[in-house]
């Protein structure tokens, strides 16, 4: 048994007495470097959606080292029925730019004709092996970075700081990360508030983290910040509401409001942002949370209002 969360079909587990969610295991997990898949410009490509926080970090990674070679396709953030689909009429969405799919499940039975697995958000293709990288997000991320990382300026995932950065993931990814979903998701009162909790004492946790440091390493941007991220800026417009996730708001957090702003503010960050597309995607995509598909117009979140996070 599972359910279509966000894009992704999630089981549900027995842990602890309660329900529990975890995806399922994605069939491609490999990485730029080495014969199959060498770290050549112009050689990948990106599937993502801009409401999808896990596509979200992909997106960063490749405007932070400024991999305007590696080419975007963008589909529709109303996930309905049929999956992910290729709308190029509608506003900041794309054509399946390889391959001229009308859906997203088309480009992995590209890959693999008998494919009949999840489909999911974000995807790294091979233009020349013709076929899909990886689909799991973090280690795109990751494998983006080491690949293409030197020369760029900045270093997103430093050979000395690498076990830092994975243990600082792993500490957001089911707090915080997953956490939002598991309250927004969840079937009793008990389950919700047990979530809700979660959520909250890790938010609390990384504002105390950050009171005295820029990032979660201190001085140095690094991946980690990049999936902190996408949760945050997404976490008035949706899960503050739509999942229910209401004790406090975002800019009710002093340093992770600043924190928030000074990253939507760094090189072309705020580019990767779309309110409308996060908007869309959760509140018409969800219909057991929100049945009647209706989008709120607010808020009004200003993430380009100054701070002083430079200052640390």
């Amino acid at each position: 048994m599972g359910r279509l969360i966000d894009g992704e079909w999630w089981s549900d587990v027995t842990n602890d007495d309660r329900a529990d969610f975890d995806y399922q295991e994605t069939a491609f997990r490999d990485a730029i470097g080495g014969d199959r898949h060498p770290a050549e410009p112009g050689r990948y490509h990106l599937y993502v959606s801009r409401a999808c926080p896990w596509a979200h970090g992909t997106l960063l990674v490749r405007e932070l080292l400024g991999l305007e070679n590696i080419g975007v396709s963008i589909v529709d953030p109303h996930r309905r029925g049929d999956g992910w689909e290729f709308t190029p009429e509608k506003s900041g969405c794309t054509p399946d730019r390889l391959h001229g799919s009308d859906y997203l499940r088309e480009v992995y039975t590209a890959a693999d004709p008998g494919y009949t697995g999840r489909v999911s958000v974000p995807v790294l293709w091979d233009e020349r092996a013709e076929t899909v990288v990886n689909e799991e997000s973090d280690e795109i991320m990751r494998t983006l970075a080491d690949a293409f990382g030197e020369g760029a300026g900045v270093d997103l995932y430093p050979e000395g700081h690498r076990e830092e950065v994975d243990h600082y993931i792993g500490e957001l990814y089911r707090p915080l990360n997953r956490g939002v979903y598991y309250a927004g998701f969840a079937e009793t009162q008990s389950e919700y508030e047990d979530a809700v909790e979660t959520v909250f004492d890790a938010l609390d946790r990384w504002e105390a983290h950050l009171s005295d440091r820029r990032y979660l390493l201190g001085d140095r941007l690094t991946l980690a910040d990049l999936r902190l991220f996408p949760t945050l800026v997404r976490f008035d417009a949706v899960y503050h509401t739509h999942f229910k996730c209401n004790v406090r708001r975002l800019v009710d957090y002093e340093n992770l409001w600043a924190y928030t702003r000074d990253l939507y503010g760094t090189g072309s960050v705020s580019e990767t942002v779309d309110p409308d597309h996060i908007k869309e995607h959760y509140y018409r995509s969800h219909d057991d949370v929100n049945p009647t598909g209706l989008v709120p117009v607010g808020p009004d979140v200003d993430f380009e209002a100054p701070h002083d996070r430079d200052e640390l």
